[in-house]
């Protein structure tokens, strides 16, 4: 397929392998970029020195385009820009964050840019501070997410019909199927997160691959809007953010409570008592880890039958 995603990012199938924090090492953004689809490193994750690494392992691993999720709130964020630009990375998504402080530093440097909104209005901002692409993320999605709430569904025609840049869709994809109605919704690509969380190659913690195939539908809840809007599995830690909430606990005893380092913990180390443990929706239909290879294959396999099926179709 050849379309304004595939010809921005010179890649073979219009999907991203979203950068998911303590999920997309250098393993998982190099074998999504062996199998013609754009790998994403998760920095935010990542110490400076560590993001490094993994971009020179990914270099060392694959001939393909790869990029770099940088969360622009990242407290070291002029060294991790540094380290992107003097690596020679060719595409950054960025997200959680003004696009327009970085925007042009970046274009400067010959990099693709592309930003993660889940509203119109952070949409026409991002259009407007000159980024080649922007990411629709419906509230589906796992991990940090938009206030509004507004599903993936409604999200994307709309912002497809507010801006001229390409959109991909993010938030609830993870086959053939899903892929097939954003695309049909007017985006040029879809993003996928957390079913690439549930591959092989993921540097996600075993404990919280297991949880997610146990998910089920409604497992996940979206909570801490008025701190930072983020979707879990239910565990302890979330079910008693949930009592505190709803006890109508303060910002800051909240905050105390849920104090650093909780993804960590939950998907990389595998605390599933205590860590926060970030994945979408789609998580309760998900029941098996496979190789990157047999996700984009499938994938493909179900996006290609659907679109057949569709098109013997008429009202």
């Amino acid at each position: 397929m050849n379309n304004r995603i595939t010809e921005l990012f010179n890649i073979k199938y219009p999907i991203v392998q979203a950068g998911m924090i303590w999920c997309s090492g250098w393993r998982l953004a190099s074998a999504a970029s062996n199998n013609g689809i754009l790998g994403l490193i998760g920095a935010g994750s990542m110490y400076p020195d560590v993001l490094r690494e993994h971009i020179q392992k990914t270099k060392a691993a694959t001939e393909n385009p790869f990029g770099v999720n940088v969360p622009l709130l990242y407290p070291e964020i002029n060294k991790i820009i540094d380290i992107i630009i003097e690596e020679g990375v060719k595409i950054v998504f960025t997200s959680a964050g003004n696009p327009s402080t970085w925007t042009s530093t970046l274009k400067a440097a010959g990099i693709t840019v592309v930003h993660v909104i889940a509203n119109e209005k952070f949409a026409l901002k991002a259009a407007d501070s000159g980024v080649d692409a922007i990411v629709a993320e419906g509230f589906e999605a796992g991990g940090h997410n938009g206030k509004e709430e507004t599903t993936t569904m409604v999200l994307i025609p709309g912002i497809v019909d507010k801006v001229s840049i390409p959109v991909i869709a993010a938030g609830g994809i993870a086959n053939g199927r899903s892929m097939a109605a954003a695309m049909a919704l007017g985006a040029d690509g879809v993003q996928i997160g957390s079913r690439f969380a549930l591959s092989r190659e993921s540097s996600a913690h075993e404990h919280f691959k297991d949880a997610i195939i146990s998910a089920r539908e409604g497992s996940t809840k979206l909570m801490m809007k008025d701190i930072v809007p983020v979707r879990l599995l239910e565990n302890p830690f979330a079910n008693r953010m949930i009592e505190m909430e709803t006890a109508c606990a303060s910002k800051d005893e909240r905050k105390e409570f849920l104090g650093r380092a909780r993804a960590k913990k939950g998907m990389f180390e595998g605390d599933l008592e205590n860590g926060e443990l970030e994945i979408g929706q789609v998580s309760g239909y998900m029941n098996e880890v496979l190789p990157v290879s047999e996700i984009v294959s499938q994938i493909r396999e179900e996006y290609n039958l659907t679109i057949q099926k569709l098109s013997k179709q008429s009202i």
